[in-house]
């Protein structure tokens, strides 16, 4: 077989990619739909190996990918369908820890190319930090590249043995709406959350330890006295959800669990502030989507948040619950400050890359990688 080319000239066969996903969260379930999209249009091969319920949200058959069903285990079942799915592959492209991990398994030792892109930095403790550091050396030697999403996930994946770690940005697809459309659903979205005569404010992502939601928590305790009393909805399932319940009814917070949904952007839109007490998520998709929402945002000041949003948020340390809790207080009472934040957000996305700037980037390494294949 001839060299192929992504771009397909002279009527050579297209580049055949697989991606694969992990845990399906939805940032690179996101990430992968825009990815696939931009790929098949640029007369690419696209598969997509990831659980049917992900398909289901993203749609990826819908922008010309084709979708095989990999459950989200490292079961020998799993591993088998994915490296029948990566047969003919030209390269892979694996998106998080986990899916890299079973792409490796999946390619076992053929030659194919492996890219993987760490969106998040993963957290354990005791016996499970050594198993991480094990799995994240294991994923970062295999790969070709490793694409870190910020720069403390590129240090971190050189520090586990990467041959080649670069800074990859994931771009969030904006909403587009016209002004009306975007009254009507702000309108309709707060009357569903209960917020029509009420601030509200806005979290989202998953509910374990590390997100912050104590802080949170322990800030709305402070909002108690706010007239009118703002209401916080947090988007989002995990771990931490009976223990933040519990306190939420025991201490009768003005927040509201909402579980996982589909239309995190159009909440976010819909919200006065948008709120981000802290995470491992190196691109914060809720950073993201509410400054491209043009809402304000307060954020915990840690991982690589000032990184994404510079001076466009009110940024206060990490578990101050007290500085979180005036932040968002002093917002409310200033119309003129929200104004600037939202002009400063506005300034700020549009430096970030777009949807198709972050495919040309990708689409370049793939290029790199299958140029560096021998001819067959």
């Amino acid at each position: 077989m001839s060299h192929v080319s992504s771009h397909s000239p002279h009527g050579q066969s297209p580049l055949r990619t697989v991606q694969v996903l992990g845990g399906g969260s939805p940032v690179s379930s996101a990430h992968v739909r825009s990815l696939a999209s931009g790929l098949v249009a640029r007369g690419v091969r696209v598969t997509v190996c990831a659980p049917h319920e992900t398909d289901g949200v993203h749609d990826f058959t819908g922008v010309g990918a084709r979708h095989v069903h990999v459950p989200r285990s490292s079961d020998p079942a799993s591993v088998a369908t994915l490296r029948n799915a990566c047969a003919d592959a030209d390269l892979v492209h694996a998106h998080g820890l986990h899916a890299g991990f079973r792409a490796t398994l999946a390619l076992g030792g053929r030659r194919t190319p492996l890219v993987v892109t760490w969106h998040t930095r993963s957290y354990a403790e005791g016996a499970r930090a050594h198993l991480l550091r094990l799995l994240e050396r294991r994923v970062a030697k295999a790969a070709a590249v490793v694409l870190g999403t910020s720069s403390e996930l590129v240090d971190r994946a050189r520090s586990r043995g990467a041959r080649d770690a670069r800074l990859a940005a994931v771009s969030v697809p904006a909403l587009r709406r016209n002004g009306d459309d975007t009254d009507r659903h702000r309108s309709k979205t707060r009357a569903e959350l209960g917020a029509t005569d009420r601030p509200l404010l806005m979290a989202a992502g998953s509910l374990d330890r590390h997100r912050g939601y104590d802080t949170l928590l322990d800030a709305a305790r402070e909002w108690r006295g706010l007239d009118p009393e703002p209401l916080v909805v947090i988007v989002g399932e995990g771990p931490q959800w009976s223990t933040l319940q519990r306190r939420i009814e025991d201490e009768e917070l003005p927040v509201r669990l909402i579980g996982r949904r589909d239309d995190t952007g159009e909440l976010v839109a819909a919200a006065d502030l948008a709120l981000l007490p802290g995470g491992p998520e190196a691109r914060s998709i809720l950073a993201q989507e509410a400054l491209h929402a043009r809402v304000p945002l307060v954020a915990a000041s840690a991982g690589s948040v000032p990184e994404l949003v510079g001076d466009a948020a009110a940024l206060v340390p990490f578990g101050d619950a007290g500085a979180f809790a005036e932040a968002v207080a002093r917002l409310l009472k200033d119309p003129a400050l929200q104004d600037e934040l939202r002009d400063r957000g506005t300034r700020q996305a549009a430096t970030w890359p777009t949807e198709d700037e972050t495919v040309a980037q990708v689409l370049s390494v793939y290029d790199e990688l299958t140029d560096l294949r021998p001819l067959m």
